[in-house]
């Protein structure tokens, strides 16, 4: 039992690192979904800058959270990062034009697909999960805890 109370915050970890991580082609590839994605969004906020870049600068957001995530004294970081990236994700599709199914053009012919925002949700959490078990450390790292807690 003592090893799985020492390992469990593997499981949300490894969770967040594969989705995360298994976005991060498209992001950093230049695919028309994630084109579609981030012009959406961009036009939505009226930055222009975001409609083009927007896809890098989520995905570099993305992979430092993932890094943190795989180093155990650093976890709470990625967690936080990754609530915070996600939410994000979350209000978007629900909130703006982009939609829960994100629908866009590619090679001519009308695209579909809804899991993002329900790979968002499982995301947002697991680095909620985190946050609240890595509270102690995060307070610690502001210097509003204390090193015996």
């Amino acid at each position: 039992m003592d090893f799985i109370k020492k390992h469990i915050e593997w499981l949300p970890a490894l969770a967040i690192v594969i989705i995360l991580g298994g976005s991060l082609p498209f992001k950093f590839g230049g695919s028309a979904e994630t084109a579609h994605i981030f012009d959406v969004v961009g036009q939505f906020l009226g930055l222009e800058f975001f409609r083009t870049t927007g896809g890098y600068i989520i995905g570099a957001a993305e992979l430092v959270a993932c890094i943190l995530l795989l180093i155990p004294a650093m976890r709470a970081l990625g967690a936080l990062l990754t609530v915070g990236i996600m939410a994000g994700a979350i209000t978007f599709h629900l909130f703006s034009p982009l939609g829960v199914t994100v629908q866009w053009m590619e090679n001519g012919e009308m695209q579909e697909d809804g899991t993002l925002f329900y790979m968002a949700i499982i995301a947002f959490l697991c680095g909620v999960w985190l946050v609240l078990r890595k509270k102690d450390d995060l307070l610690q790292m502001i210097g509003k805890g204390s090193a015996s807690e």
